[in-house]
């Protein structure tokens, strides 16, 4: 049975910056990521995007770095790099050669503490236009590309945070200000909102001192502000929501979606073993019965958002055949879904199982366990806690499964989202 021990140290500068260090002289290179504690959940009414845009900004020069700078230094140091924005967070990841950490710290400090006065009208219209194009491609374009927009106002009351996507609506992109993007940059991009995380082969009271060298100087910003919105909601919607869209679609596709525990509670890791048993693999239960036996679906996912705020988001969906009666997929993919009720071990080990590799497998990587380590002392004040997350899976029961899916995934908390072949093509 594995054991984790992931080596941290955790330490705090003077101005809040959170730093953990978890050395690992096996490989020479070294996973250096940032996590600012903002994300789509902070956006207030006729914001939404900002965010993102702003992680689009972040990459347009600061003070000491002109424009696409950040890109070039690290690549031909022989690194890479890239960043991502969440509803809870944003992130900014490089993994490079461990002779040319300096250079990555130094490229996140200062785009962190000197990024506002670099800032340009024109900088910030180019980027407006690259997001709303990504917005165009990967949403209103996209088959199916809007389901995300879609489940997420079935499942939250839209006083919620988790509301809208991350994406923010194209009236919202293109109305940011320069301004917004500073008074954003001020309140969210300080170092006591900021989690710093290395990971790899590095020797760590040097490390440290480079640390407080670049990033200690950066002032402590004000105290980060509540979310906007209620927060507060019940545990399950209370009622079957559901919705239709005809569209420019290649095949007709149902989508399943519940609140389930967050990520912070206790119940997460058996949501995450549910929807498992549910679809993660061809030995699943929605594979096995509507693709192989009846051969109703093309294909099937499950996915557990691991949201923080009051509740997070459980997934599934089934695609069918050309012809397929989307009414048959849902009959067929709730049958399954009230099935649950009843699981036998040999399907929970099998979750348990799969649900541990796959955290296993990132840990493997110096980028994504510094990435873990960032969530966990984010999420939990505590990064160490990585080493036992194996545990928590493992300690998952059948009773608990079973009790899950009477709580959770009945008709009282079920958004349904159905599209249906037949918009202009």
């Amino acid at each position: 049975m594995v054991v984790l021990n992931v080596p941290v140290e955790r330490h705090r500068l003077s101005n809040g910056l959170r730093v953990n260090l978890s050395p690992d002289s096996t490989t020479p290179i070294v996973g250096v990521n940032l996590w600012y504690a903002v994300g789509s959940r902070n956006e207030g009414p006729g914001l939404t995007g900002l965010a993102h845009l702003f992680e689009h900004m972040m990459f347009q020069g600061s003070v000491n770095v002109p424009k696409n700078r950040h890109f070039e230094l690290i690549e031909s140091a022989g690194g890479s790099l890239n960043a991502s924005t969440w509803f809870d967070r944003t992130n900014y990841y490089d993994t490079v050669p461990s002779h040319q950490l300096e250079l990555a710290l130094w490229l996140e400090s200062d785009r962190m503490g000197w990024m506002i006065p670099a800032m340009t009208d024109e900088k910030l219209h180019n980027q407006q236009e690259v997001v709303k194009n990504e917005r165009k491609e990967r949403y209103d374009n996209q088959p199916y590309g809007d389901w995300d927009e879609r489940i997420l106002a079935l499942v939250f009351p839209p006083s919620h945070p988790y509301h809208h996507p991350v994406i923010g609506s194209m009236e919202d992109i293109g109305g940011a200000t320069l301004e917004d993007m500073a008074e954003f940059s001020r309140t969210f991009y300080v170092p006591n909102n900021a989690v710093l995380t290395l990971a790899g082969d590095f020797e760590p009271e040097r490390t440290l001192g480079l640390v407080d060298r670049y990033f200690g100087e950066i002032p402590t910003g004000p105290p980060v502000p509540p979310l906007p919105g209620i927060v507060d909601i019940p545990p399950v919607m209370g009622t079957t929501v559901r919705e239709e869209v005809v569209d420019d679609v290649p095949l007709p596709r149902v989508y399943l979606a519940a609140r389930v525990p967050s990520f912070p509670s206790d119940g997460f890791q058996t949501a995450r073993v549910a929807a498992t048993v549910l679809g993660s693999g061809k030995a699943s239960r929605l594979y096995r019965s509507l693709v192989r036996d009846k051969a109703l679906a093309k294909d099937v996912l499950t996915y557990v958002f691991p949201l923080e705020v009051s509740a997070s988001l459980l997934l599934l969906w089934v695609t069918g055949y050309p012809g397929e009666d989307p009414g048959r997929l849902e009959r067929a993919l709730l049958e399954e879904v009230e099935g649950l009720a009843s699981v036998s071990q040999e399907e929970l080990d099998r979750a348990v199982a799969m649900t541990e590799t796959r955290l296993l497998r990132e840990i493997q990587q110096v980028g994504e366990r510094a990435d873990l380590l960032s969530m966990f002392d984010q999420i939990f004040d505590d990064p160490a806690r990585l080493n036992s997350e194996v545990e928590r899976v493992r300690s998952v029961t059948r009773v608990q499964v079973e009790g899950f899916a009477s709580e959770f995934l009945g008709p009282d908390n079920q958004a349904l989202l159905t599209y249906v072949p037949g918009g202009a093509s």
